[in-house]
């Protein structure tokens, strides 16, 4: 039961951070296309949604050139030359389990190799076992080296006789990302036809600029990292989106809907969907003949936020940009709302413009206009069938509902499956996209199989990674393994207990940042203000506030030691009691502290958004403008002359510019105990010694 409490946390806060990073691409994608070309707010943000400036493959490659980067004589790496042989995908493998780190030269020159190749390759692999030769199936590995590296170890490197299925989510959270996926290309390119990768909902740019993997790249790379990470955007749109084995069993990243059709996903132009989170442009061509971004987007415009399918999270539609000079939006789904009629109305006139300036410019732009015209809806079909594909999961019920916990993609039950398969022909659906305690999980009257390959996700012994292995039969054979030698050696008393401290160490810090929202709430229930309230209000109140899920009751006793004898909770001493330590900040609004805290992970992605250039910092006049933003989305009015106090405290060299990894360190929680974890972290020490210090007055 512990055991399953605490995963519980980890999950629920891992999904909610999934669900905001949605939020946040709708909201910026809504002042995209409502808030005017010239507006400030607009131009900070419009270039992450700049999917294809160029469309012709031979102008990329220019943009992308390798050949004027300069490998010095003093770099100690492995060299790279192309044709790749298999020998040097192995010294990749070996240079980067002793730390190394490929020159950007070889990089850019192996991810150009990659991306030639992978434009030639279909939506959908077909691939045969046979007697001689099993087919390895990996799932997640989110940027843990070690899981590939003892993968490789137990399983053996791909090759002619051991083909590899990787089944997407090869980057973020994890530190080694870049590697991964360097390995992987490396075997891609040696066995074109044994070693076959899916895209899965991390091989997104907008989803990497809040899960690690930009910031990585930025960080090792940081001459020739943003051109590493755009010629990477364009890799992952090009990423095959299935596989299907011996005609029977087919490996996707995330799942199926009632509405799934191979027949479409095999067909879609699958690299127009640079970020599966946002509909693919309509595109004309330009006066230079280059194909570009449409912005006079009238069906979609307004549609997309009105009328997306429901297997998103999806916001109603907000209003005037005035509308938002003074009004805070937490969650802006139920805010303030337009009529749609109104907004029909506004994309039959935009359409009506469009159509007769196409008539005064000839009739071959006619015709181009309705060709568009006609392959919207199947541009529309698209999207669904690949956001679904990327992002859903499956449920115990019957049924297709949506996704409201991801906030992406639906939830499809047992019957959907039983249909998918028939339709299709097919006997079983691999699929990753959920971490599980023990690596795999079988559901769906075990005709769907989710396999993850990350072990110890959430915290070391959190949980097991897995792979499975098809022979001819088609039987799943299922490996795990625990990649950390030090998991190993704890006692199972002591692993759980381990994971259970640091998903309640998370917790309390999530609990500290809503520490305003809590108060009220409990003093809802304590109408004499007391100061006390008792258990059932208490977890009502928390769940109230923080919508996880989790159950609050049994999870007392983990969190709060301060009640009367009678059992009602003090939760101002409470709050006291998680000691939390924060940077000294007395001189900033205690308003604006909370929220700093609260939306972290928010903040970091629009900092790194604004900053066009990879710089890791921004003048004082794009902070300025950033705050601007985020007052619109966050809980709160934030005041010019708080916003200056930021400025002034952060710039503590008074040379005019922001460093985004200074301003994120200076407010991240600390927990009081935190050496104390670090101890156990560390040292893996015995229980015995644990509880030694645990009882030693100088901790």
């Amino acid at each position: 039961m512990r055991r399953r409490c605490t995963w519980n946390i980890f999950q629920s806060i891992e999904y909610s951070g999934e669900q905001a990073q949605i939020k946040l691409y709708n909201f910026l994608g809504y002042l995209m296309d409502n808030f005017t070309p010239s507006s400030s707010e607009r131009n900070l943000i419009s270039h992450i949604f700049r999917d294809n400036e160029v469309c012709r493959d031979a102008e990329w490659e220019r943009y992308f050139c390798y050949k004027n980067i300069e490998v010095p004589e003093i770099y100690s790496g492995p060299h790279l030359s192309f044709p790749l042989t298999v020998e040097q995908a192995i010294g990749l493998v070996e240079a980067f389990r002793n730390k190394k780190q490929l020159h950007s030269r070889y990089v850019l020159q192996l991810l150009l190799e990659t991306w030639r190749l992978l434009r030639m390759l279909p939506n959908i692999n077909r691939i045969a076992t046979c007697q001689s030769k099993e087919i390895t199936v990996c799932g997640d590995l989110h940027g843990q080296l070690e899981d590939l590296l003892l993968i490789f170890y137990k399983n053996g490197m791909p090759s002619l006789e051991k083909p590899y299925v990787f089944n997407g989510d090869f980057v973020d959270r994890g530190h080694d990302s870049i590697e991964i996926l360097i390995i992987l290309f490396s075997f891609l390119l040696v066995y074109p036809s044994d070693v076959h990768l899916n895209r899965g909902n991390h091989e997104d740019h907008i989803i990497n600029l809040r899960y690690g993997f930009t910031k990585e790249v930025l960080t090792k790379y940081k001459m020739h990292g943003k051109r590493i990470l755009k010629l990477l955007q364009k890799i992952f749109s090009w990423l095959p989106l299935a596989t299907v084995i011996d005609q029977k069993v087919l490996v996707l990243h995330g799942g199926i809907s009632d509405s799934t059709d191979l027949g479409i996903l095999a067909r879609v132009d699958r690299h127009s969907y640079v970020s599966a989170l946002r509909p693919p442009k309509r595109r004309h061509t330009s006066s230079a003949g280059i194909s570009v971004d449409s912005e006079l987007d009238e069906e979609w415009s307004v549609n997309k936020i009105l009328q997306r399918r429901a297997s998103m999270t999806f916001l109603k539609a907000f209003g005037t940009r005035d509308n938002f000079q003074n009004r805070s939006l937490q969650d802006f789904s139920d805010r303030i709302r337009v009529r749609v009629e109104d907004e029909l109305e506004m994309c039959r006139r935009r359409a009506l413009t469009l159509r007769s300036e196409n008539q005064n410019q000839g009739g071959e732009t006619l015709q181009a206009a309705s060709i568009d015209s006609l392959s919207s809806d199947n541009s529309k079909e698209e999207w669904k069938q690949i956001l679904d594909l990327l992002w859903s999961d499956p449920m115990v019920t019957d049924g297709c509902i949506p996704n409201e916990v991801r906030g992406g993609g639906c939830y499809w039950g047992p019957d959907v499956t039983e249909d998918f398969l028939n339709r299709h022909n097919l006997q079983l659906l691999i699929r990753s996209h959920e971490c599980k305690q023990e690596g795999y999980e079988f559901c769906h009257n075990r005709k769907v199989l989710t396999l993850f390959s990350a072990s110890n996700y959430y915290d070391v012994g959190s949980n097991r990674g897995a792979y499975v292995k098809l022979g001819p039969d088609l039987v799943p054979y299922v490996v795990q393994y625990q990649a950390s030698s030090m998991t190993r050696e704890l006692t199972v008393r002591q692993s759980v207990g381990r994971t259970e401290r640091s998903a309640l160490k998370v917790l309390r810090e999530q609990l500290f940042v809503h520490k305003s929202d809590l108060i009220s709430a409990f003093r809802t229930h304590d109408t004499g203000n007391t100061g006390l309230i008792n258990l059932s209000d208490w977890a009502d109140a928390v769940e109230g506030v923080m919508h996880l899920g989790l159950p609050w009751r049994m999870l007392r006793s983990q969190l709060v030691t301060c009640k009367s004898s009678d059992g009602m909770i003090n939760y101002i001493e409470w709050f006291n009691e998680l000691a939390i330590k924060r940077p000294h900040t007395d001189h900033i609004d205690e308003g604006l502290i909370e929220t700093l805290y609260r939306h972290r992970s928010t903040i970091e992605t629009i900092f790194r958004i604004v900053d066009t250039d990879n710089s890791g910092f921004m003048t004082l006049g794009d902070f300025r403008q950033t705050w601007k933003l985020l007052s619109i989305y966050l809980k709160m009015e934030i005041t010019d002359d708080a916003i200056s106090d930021l400025a002034v405290t952060i710039d503590s060299n008074h040379d005019g510019c922001i460093d985004i990894e200074e301003f994120m360190e200076a407010f991240r929680l600390t927990d009081k105990k935190s050496r104390l974890e670090r101890g156990r972290s560390m040292f893996m020490a015995t229980a015995t010694d644990l509880t030694k210090l645990e009882g030693d007055p100088n901790i």
